[in-house]
């Protein structure tokens, strides 16, 4: 299983700003330079983020990113499933570009498909509170003050 580095991105952005302290935003160039990151493409992410209720954005010159809820709110199966626009581990797994010849016997879809099923499974036994045990080791590695 491999998620997508917009997933990837977007958990960072998560760990980054809630690393912050609490009545500090964060800034996108700021992710962007810690996580050598293209702004434009962290702006989709923080967008999308946003979208979903992760994040809060705040417009104007002291404008910003901060969380939108408690980390300990912010489950990271929930986070995977709504960045990740599909799960397709195989051609049959989009019915749409199929076009393998024994899909109708194989058992391979079935199986494959309790693996990614057991795999967010462990990732929702999980919260952003979670990643954050070592914060203060996080906040060395990414020079936050």
């Amino acid at each position: 299983m491999r998620l997508k580095k917009y997933t990837d991105y977007a958990l960072r952005v998560l760990i980054y700003t809630a690393t912050k302290p609490e009545k500090e935003l964060s800034s996108k160039k700021e992710i962007s330079d810690v996580f050598h990151i293209s702004e434009n493409h962290l702006g989709k992410i923080v967008h999308q983020l946003n979208r979903f209720g992760y994040i809060e954005t705040i417009r104007g010159r002291s404008g910003g990113i901060k969380l939108a809820k408690d980390p300990a709110e912010i489950n990271i199966g929930h986070v995977v499933r709504a960045m990740e626009d599909d799960f397709y581990l195989l051609e049959c797994f989009n019915s749409k570009d199929n076009y393998c010849v024994i899909t109708p016997a194989c058992k391979l879809k079935g199986l494959l498909h309790d693996a990614l099923e057991a795999f967010l499974e462990v990732l929702e036994r999980y919260t952003l509170a979670d990643l954050l045990l070592n914060k203060d080791e996080l906040k060395q590695l990414m020079d936050i003050k």
